[in-house]
């Protein structure tokens, strides 16, 4: 099996000033809680803002995995609509220590390009930020950080820098090449 070098990027805010919000964009984009936790709607969201990229590690998780870790206390998924079309997601995960990781963030090949992804983000990284006002007992969030890698899309690591975060980490391994699996098994590469 052939391999590929993939780098992976770490990127934190610090303080909630660091954060950069970018402009709306235009025509009737929403961004919305999924608040009732749905492997099958989660499941769908990774598939189809992952599929071109090469997300694989969660597809093999079962209905009761992707129950278990939604249900997890403070984990949110907040939802990009365009004209009431998922346009995109991005995926709040509490650690220790006031710690909020943007777990997973993207957009549906359809919707890139369309100045969605800023908008999101900033949304995503403000709502990392407060994520302790609507979960009650958890440490309020004192760093927000994600990592992005060279399959993710041309412009990922610029958005991100916009927003205000900050590199922190780099590494650099060699992954098995995997092709691209699509948005649903069989489906191929976009």
């Amino acid at each position: 099996m052939s391999s590929i070098t993939v780098t992976t990027w770490s990127l934190e805010q610090t303080s909630p000033t660091d954060l950069l919000s970018a402009a709306a964009p235009e025509g009737d984009v929403r961004i919305v809680r999924a608040e009732v936790p749905s492997p099958e709607f989660s499941r769908f969201l990774y598939a189809s803002v992952g599929g071109d990229i090469r997300w694989t590690d969660r597809l093999s998780w079962t209905y009761a995995r992707w129950e278990e870790y939604l249900n997890r206390r403070g984990v949110e998924t907040w939802v990009a609509y365009d004209r009431g079309t998922p346009a995109g997601y991005v995926e709040l995960e509490p650690q220790d220590d006031g710690v909020v990781e943007i777990v997973y963030f993207g957009l549906v090949p359809a919707f890139r390009g369309r100045r969605i992804g800023g908008h999101l983000l900033s949304y995503g990284a403000a709502r990392a930020w407060d994520l302790a006002d609507r979960w009650p007992g958890l440490a309020q969030t004192k760093r927000v950080w994600l990592h992005t890698c060279s399959k993710d899309g041309e412009h990922a690591m610029a958005n991100y820098q916009r927003r205000g975060f900050q590199l922190f980490d780099t590494k650099v391994e060699e992954e098995p090449e995997v092709a691209a699996p699509g948005p649903w098994p069989g489906a191929g590469s976009l």
